[in-house]
């Protein structure tokens, strides 16, 4: 990810409005997608204002922007989040991409948590470190680089182009290949595109695993793909569903950003599910922006950032 440069001012505005009571949430993330993108410790110390917010949504997508920007100077604070038992598992299954060598021992010991979201998260961000510290995965992430077609850090690389899409749908879907390489096979798939994708990727909701139905919601969303919008809106109205999943299937909509996609998301504002409702909220803010043609997800008084 390359980050921008912003002045003192600018950063220190959108903190004061990120920690605004009076903020909605919807301005809140526009502020958190601003400070993510800003280069340096003051907004880095900014975003973590974010995880004292009382929403697990928003706190979630802290830890998300955290991982994304990938600086050494969150792995104590995404330590503490791992380790706090009354947190949410959506915030802490959000540390995968911050995966270092330095992080093995408190990902080992929660590898086997009681909570398989955190379990898998822990057991996906060691097998990354192993992967990326091997020479073979060196080389091949030099090749995603060259490849890259969304601007995500993603927990893995995408399985080899010249798998079938056909070999990528059965890795997707078996219940006892390593998760690793099931996110191996969705991120090529989610690269592939097209509606064969989409149906493999969607064919992955009957999966028992919610760390995996939530990242295959997030990847249909990068892919803006109108196929996607059925089995989307046959995620977000199951009320069985795990409320990570639910929520990831409404920025997906609001990503997608077509007509029923907006009629889906006004339709959930008042779910009973509190993190799908707000997510609705979030979700609609993004559409409106999808159709906006606006340049960037951010907040307007991020009119200063320059590039670095």
């Amino acid at each position: 990810m390359s980050l921008k440069q912003a002045d003192p001012e600018v950063v220190e505005a959108l903190r004061r409005k990120l920690q605004d009571k009076a903020t909605s949430l919807e301005a809140k993330y526009r502020v958190l997608f601003s400070l993510r993108n800003i280069e340096g410790s003051q907004a880095q110390a900014a975003m973590l204002e974010g995880l004292k917010d009382e929403s697990a949504l928003f706190r979630h997508e802290v830890a998300y922007c955290l991982g994304q920007r990938q600086d050494p100077a969150a792995i104590d604070t995404l330590k503490a989040i791992l380790a706090d038992e009354a947190e949410h598992p959506m915030l802490e299954r959000r540390w995968a991409p911050s995966g270092r060598p330095s992080c093995v021992d408190p990902l080992r010991e929660h590898a086997s948590d009681s909570c398989l979201e955190v379990a898998q998260t822990c057991q996906l961000a060691l097998q990354r470190i192993d992967y990326f510290t091997s020479v073979h995965g060196a080389a091949a992430e030099g090749d995603a680089d060259r490849v890259r077609r969304y601007l995500s850090v993603d927990p893995t690389p995408p399985a080899p182009a010249s798998t079938s899409t056909a070999e990528l749908a059965r890795t997707l879907t078996d219940e006892r290949a390593p998760i690793f390489e099931r996110y191996r096979a969705m991120f090529a798939l989610r690269d592939r595109g097209g509606a064969d994708a989409v149906e493999a990727l969607a064919a992955a909701f009957a999966s028992g695993s919610a760390l995996l139905k939530h990242e295959v919601a997030y990847v249909l969303g990068q892919m803006q793909d109108a196929c996607a919008v059925d089995c989307l809106r046959r995620v977000i109205g199951d009320a069985g569903e795990a409320a990570m999943v639910r929520h990831e299937a409404a920025e997906a909509l609001g990503a997608i950003a077509d007509d029923a996609c907006l009629d889906l998301l006004r339709r959930h504002l008042a779910d009973p599910e509190p993190i799908v409702a707000d997510s609705c909220v979030v979700a609609l803010d993004m559409l409106e922006f999808e159709q906006s043609g606006a340049f960037s997800y951010a907040d307007e008084g991020a009119d200063a950032v320059t590039v670095a």
